[in-house]
């Protein structure tokens, strides 16, 4: 009795009140990167309250208790307390935060503020419908029809797809033997990242960014500013009515996710179709661990393909090596890449 009371006096509800008014927190640093206080902040400058206050256009009430939770959560450094005290980024803040630098990932955070947050919201109508809780419930509207009608919007989402892969790609073309092969091909390129990383860090490869038409002024741009027009080009592709181009490797970077199985099935077809003998499709994604169990990352971005599409889903490496396999590959290597997301690779 004595052991059985003294194991039940060890457990407590934190982690529970934790994960459950974890919003707070994320809304928290949201709304900072949305105001703009990390690129305010930015070149390691410090400043008081009622400076950070006038300059983002704050009220009295809350300045002291958002900028002191940033503090508290590690997303601000501080000297002093209140009127005395004075604010700063932290390291992480400092280089990953700051709109001028060139690793601001923060578009992602953006689009998280802006879309994402609202309809996570309805999460629960989601996993009793199976339906999707985005702009399509909202105003009849698919997320990439909405998406690529707004340039703004489009840009933002570029931006954000960009932020949270810039890592996985350059992961990418670091840990896999591009040696054997000459071109490659990215669906669905957005801003052109993955060719421009790969191209940056192999210089023999000559790459090829395909998207809709909307986003190629989007690639050009980003292109130009790495200095890689020569070895990375734009294209356009609809890859639900179009061939891909021969190449020798296919990448897609989070596209895979975005569709149902007949249309995953689909594109991994086209994919094999445009290799040659030898040739690699590549597919980046928060790959799943086959016993479902560790990466939270993908479960819970594979609830988001919910939220966004109702069909869509992530999935694991076993998955996908069924389903290459099915199209005709020979052989699969996984490839551990930035965080909780991998490279699957399926060899013609």
């Amino acid at each position: 009795m004595t052991n059985l009371t003294n194991a039940q006096t060890q457990i407590t509800p934190a982690r529970i009140m934790e994960t459950g008014l974890a919003f707070w927190v994320s809304k928290t640093l949201l709304s900072a990167v949305k105001l703009g206080v990390f690129t305010l902040l930015g070149g390691n400058k410090k400043l008081s309250g009622k400076e950070i206050q006038k300059a983002l256009g704050l009220h009295d009430r809350g300045v002291y208790d958002f900028l002191d939770g940033l503090v508290a959560a590690g997303f601000l450094n501080r000297t002093g307390l209140l009127e005395t005290a004075e604010y700063s980024n932290t390291d992480e803040t400092e280089l990953f935060l700051d709109k001028n630098k060139p690793s601001y990932l923060g578009g992602i955070l953006e689009m998280a503020n802006d879309r994402l947050y609202r309809f996570w919201a309805d999460l629960d109508e989601a996993l009793i419908t199976g339906k999707p809780q985005n702009e399509m419930k909202h105003h009849g509207i698919s997320m990439f029809d909405e998406l690529y009608a707004d340039s703004a919007r489009l840009k933002q989402f570029m931006n954000a797809m960009s932020g949270i892969s810039t890592g996985n790609f350059i992961a990418l073309a670091n840990k896999f033997d591009f040696s054997p092969y000459q071109t490659l091909c990215d669906i669905g390129g957005a801003a052109g990242i993955l060719s421009i990383q790969v191209a940056k860090h192999n210089p023999h490869m000559n790459c090829t960014t395909l998207d809709l038409p909307q986003v190629a002024p989007i690639a050009n741009e980003t292109i130009a500013s790495h200095g890689l027009n020569d070895r990375v080009k734009t294209g356009v592709v609809d890859f639900f009515t179009d061939e891909f181009p021969k190449s020798d490797v296919i990448t897609m970077g989070m596209i895979l996710h975005d569709w149902d199985l007949e249309n995953k099935k689909m594109l991994i077809k086209k994919a094999y179709n445009a290799l040659p003998e030898g040739g690699a499709f590549i597919a980046i994604e928060a790959l799943i661990d086959d016993d479902r169990r560790k990466n939270i990352f993908g479960l819970m971005m594979s609830l988001n393909m919910l939220i966004e599409f109702g069909v869509a889903f992530d999935f694991t490496g076993a998955d996908f090596e069924s389903w290459v396999k099915e199209a005709g590959f020979s052989r699969v290597e996984i490839i551990p890449l930035a965080g909780p997301s991998s490279a699957a690779v399926a060899y013609k």
